[in-house]
């Protein structure tokens, strides 16, 4: 898939001119008031710049150069990697990685055991993994949070959306899983 950073931007920048929460990732991971957070699949920076934003120390990745060059031009300040999140290791541990906008569904079919053990070793012990992604598209439930007990994270939370609404099934779920 080709992706045009600008214009994806372009999309939230509208929403937010509208009056619309673009923030409501942020502020979840926020709330877990970490000092250190990895933003894996950051696209346009979008989560990491709102968390720099509020001080926290952050870092992202992407795979994709259009997607990272709208981030770099936003906040340079930023350390952005151009990774493929299926196996990158920054060499380093956060207290929170999370992957906002569909990441895992975004990966090639077959790769998520590897995108979630790769993201998950990234996270400190007493940290989280937080991930949102829709769960009409062939990634179940089931098989994340089995692919992140084999990773070595436990279930703490699951809600509905961003702003921790309840989970009753549905078709879309925010994880938070900790390493013990």
């Amino acid at each position: 898939m080709t992706w045009n950073g600008d214009e994806y931007q372009a999309r939230f920048d509208r929403i937010a001119s509208e009056g619309g929460d673009v923030h409501g990732e942020a502020v979840l991971v926020r709330s877990f008031g970490p000092a250190a957070v990895l933003d894996a699949g950051c696209g346009t920076g979008r989560v990491a710049i709102e968390l720099a934003r509020h001080g926290i120390a952050v870092a992202g990745v992407d795979g994709d150069a259009s997607m990272l060059a709208t981030a770099r031009r936003l906040a340079p300040e930023i350390a952005w990697h151009q990774l493929d999140l299926v196996g990158f290791d920054l060499g380093r541990l956060f207290d929170v990685v999370v992957m906002a906008g569909n990441v895992p569904l975004f990966t090639p079919r077959g790769t998520e055991s590897a995108l979630v053990a790769g993201v998950a070793g990234h996270v400190r012990p007493g940290g989280r993994l937080v991930a949102g992604f829709s769960l009409d598209r062939g990634y179940c439930l089931d098989d994340y949070d089995a692919h992140c007990r084999a990773a070595g994270l436990v279930l703490e939370a699951r809600y509905g959306s961003w702003s921790r609404g309840g989970y009753s099934g549905g078709d879309y779920a925010v994880s938070v899983h900790c390493r013990p």
